[in-house]
């Protein structure tokens, strides 16, 4: 059963929901992130990435940092930039890049089913990102970014969605990276009753971007049930914020890999070896694996086509990922590379950025090496995640990206 509850969200009035609205906090580093605010003081970067208004030599993780935050979060709330909503609510989220829509609803949802594996998960977290998120969190006394979690969907919320949508929205507007963000607000008693009972029969949710969030928000949870002896499961600290979207609103991107050398090798040495593994063929121009099981790979001012000379199948979804097969075929006994979490000889690339990143990684000889990989499908995630297994590291890109800043959950 899928816990799901309205809230009262913190949001921006209309008129002030572009300036605010931001990217994501790991999406930019600190230098990215200055030029982004630079001339807006109301971007939602300097709550999430506060960072950026201090020191070069700052520690990331001081608690200078946090109490930034929350110093330009209360900002925010004393300018009446952002207001509480009256009442409990959910809220239709659509964003459209490049034609495609991609509409989910936000609410809240039950830290316990994180742990109780309600909330499913297809990559491990680490624990220095996972006690950044956790100190914001505290810090802050809400939920500033929502996570991203998608389900298996359902007809009945999908006409609530679309009866919505045929609405004025509250908030209407295109970013600067030309993706253009909707917001509607459901106030509604019926209608949020009934999505509360509808998402009760969905048996399990699945995290698709934001795993360091959702961990980070159910260690709040359990912290602060802990230290309360009145705890009765109805505080709102028991709850995060969340965008659900059904399975197929969503599309999943490539997310490619550039190795720094060929672990002592030549290139002769190092195409030999790869033979063994690959047919390989020339290509005249860069060109992205048109299906699964089928890699391309740039070296030395060249695009290859790689075939597998084996087909990929196995009992466990997992090892039937093409990004499990470059690593257990190549990465890992014909260049060296055994843990790609730790390894800094690997590096990744998201499909969004083309292959002409890949060629100006290698290009520039920060590189040596580039593969490009047929993107991840949401069947294989929601396959993996049932079957309690992980992902390898920086296999789903998902684009295009929540907004950060138009709704905050506070958790009293």
């Amino acid at each position: 059963m899928a816990i799901f509850k309205p809230f009262r969200a913190l949001r921006p009035q209309p008129i002030h929901a572009k300036a605010v609205a931001s990217r994501p906090y790991d999406v930019l580093n600190t230098q990215e992130a200055r030029e982004e605010a630079d001339g807006n003081k109301y971007s939602f970067l300097r709550v999430i990435k506060p960072e950026l208004e201090l020191s070069d030599d700052i520690d990331p993780y001081g608690t200078e940092v946090y109490e930034q935050g929350l110093k330009n979060l209360n900002l925010l709330r004393s300018e009446n930039i952002l207001q509480k909503d009256a009442k409990p609510s959910f809220y239709i989220y659509r964003l459209t890049m490049n034609n495609r829509e991609q509409t989910g609803i936000v609410g809240c949802c039950n830290y316990q089913e994180y742990f109780d594996g309600h909330i499913k998960k297809h990559e491990l977290t680490r624990t220095a990102k996972e006690n950044d998120r956790v100190r914001h969190v505290e810090t802050q006394n809400a939920n500033a970014e929502p996570v991203f979690f998608s389900y298996r969907g359902l007809d009945s919320i999908n006409e609530i969605i679309s009866n919505t949508t045929k609405l004025s929205p509250t908030y209407d507007f295109v970013a600067d990276d030309g993706i253009r963000h909707e917001l509607w607000t459901i106030e509604h008693d019926e209608a949020i009753a009934q999505i509360e009972s509808e998402f009760k029969t969905i048996p399990d949710l699945y995290v698709a971007d934001g795993h360091h969030r959702t961990a980070a928000a159910a260690r709040v949870g359990q912290q602060k049930k802990e230290q309360n002896l009145s705890h009765d499961g109805t505080e709102e600290y028991n709850f995060f914020m969340a965008v659900l979207f059904s399975d197929d609103q969503l599309k999943i991107f490539d997310y490619n890999r550039v190795v720094k050398d060929l672990d002592g090798q030549s290139k002769e040495e190092f195409q030999a070896k790869l033979s063994e593994v690959f047919e390989i063929s020339e290509s005249s121009s860069g060109q992205s694996p048109s299906a699964k099981g089928s890699f391309s790979m740039y070296l030395d001012s060249k695009w290859y086509k790689l075939q597998p000379r084996e087909i990929i199948s196995s009992p466990n979804p997992k090892d039937n990922l093409d990004v499990t097969f470059l690593s257990e075929k190549v990465l890992d006994p014909i260049l060296g590379i055994k843990d790609l979490r730790k390894d800094t000889r690997i590096d990744f690339v998201g499909g969004i950025r083309g292959l002409t990143e890949l060629e100006r990684r290698v290009d520039s000889g920060e590189m040596k090496v580039a593969f490009a990989l047929y993107p991840v499908s949401m069947a294989e995630l929601l396959a993996i995640a049932d079957a309690g297994e992980i992902m390898p590291p920086k296999t789903t890109w998902f684009e295009p990206k929540l907004r950060s800043g138009l709704f905050i959950h506070e958790l009293e």
